[in-house]
């Protein structure tokens, strides 16, 4: 049989493998928006619910200090302090915020270098069999 007879034959095992991973594809790219829609709704439910539990937990502790008269005042170091801390908390999350945003962007790119490459590597790999299958093919004059 010839290649292209090869090819026309729908029933083969490559042909279902093709198909079947081609539909796993369309699936998993129609679920991307509706992942992306929902981790960003989860994140936004996690850091409202965070919120309110660090709001309702003061506004608990603050009221229960008022009415049993507890002094809740801080020397102006130990304010300073804190706020000082705080920056310097901020700027460590931010800096870990940029890792993580140039980490995902260097996954993506190896990705794209990965694709580009199994490509050339598949052709490469092309020629290679094609010059096996040469010579080793009975030449018939």
């Amino acid at each position: 049989m010839s290649n292209e007879s090869n090819r026309t034959v729908k029933n083969d095992g490559f042909s279902t493998v093709e198909d079947t991973v081609n539909e796993q594809i369309k699936s998993t790219e129609k679920a991307f928006p509706h992942f992306q829609t929902s981790v960003t709704s989860l994140q936004q439910e996690y850091t409202e619910a965070f919120k309110n539990i660090v709001e309702s937990s003061i506004a608990l502790q603050r009221e229960f200090a008022d009415k049993t008269g507890i002094n809740t005042g801080l020397p102006q170091a130990t304010e300073d302090a804190v706020k000082k801390s705080n920056e310097q908390i901020n700027k460590v999350q931010d800096v870990q915020n940029k890792i993580a945003l140039a980490t995902i962007d260097a996954t993506r790119q190896n990705i794209k270098t990965f694709n580009e490459n199994a490509k050339a590597f598949a052709d490469l790999n092309k020629s290679v069999m094609q010059s096996w299958i040469t010579a080793f093919t009975p030449k018939f004059s």
